[in-house]
């Protein structure tokens, strides 16, 4: 199926296409971000092989790239609530915090970023994965070659220089 095809299924579909995503993930310009995702994931599907029924494998792909971003925002969600104790959360500013609360909370952002960037390239490999991507222990240690154990220990003296951190500016 040539790119010309694709691209009038596209336009004819793309309404349809930016409603469904915008029911699957409930923000417009989310939605416009998948939508352009898929877009670019066919076009790179077509240079690959042919692709016999393309409609349908359009909506698939856009649908899987929705449910891919509303995993991913549920990791983030979980990962960065349930790693967090509560004291440090509720220090957190809120949007009816106090001009003092924000400041201390930017204060807080700026500390946990200079000390996360004075970890080693692995140490802050082993934090994004954890933290931000939800990956497993084993994921990581698979992808980084070293042990279950060490990404276990690694990642507790992450979490202690962050606390460490959180209790130097209370």
């Amino acid at each position: 199926m040539s790119q010309s095809r694709f691209n009038t299924v596209f336009l004819t579909q793309r309404l349809s296409l930016l409603r469904t995503l915008q029911g699957m993930v409930g923000n417009p310009s989310t939605a416009e971000d998948l939508l352009q995702e898929t877009y670019l994931r066919v076009t790179r599907a077509l240079g690959e092989r042919p692709i016999e029924h393309l409609e349908p494998f359009v909506f698939q792909t856009a649908r899987n790239l929705a449910l891919d971003h509303l995993r991913a925002r549920r990791v983030q969600a979980r990962t960065l609530v349930d790693d967090v104790p509560d004291e440090v959360l509720h220090n957190v500013a809120a949007p009816t915090s106090s001009s003092e609360d924000a400041a201390h909370a930017e204060q807080l952002l700026k500390h946990l970023s200079v000390s996360l960037g004075q970890l080693s390239t692995r140490q802050q490999r082993i934090f994004i994965l954890s933290r931000l991507h939800g990956a497993s222990y084993l994921e990581i240690a698979e992808q980084l070659n070293v042990s279950a154990s060490t990404v276990q220990k690694e990642l507790k003296l992450i979490m202690a220089i962050c606390m460490g951190v959180a209790d130097r500016l209370k």
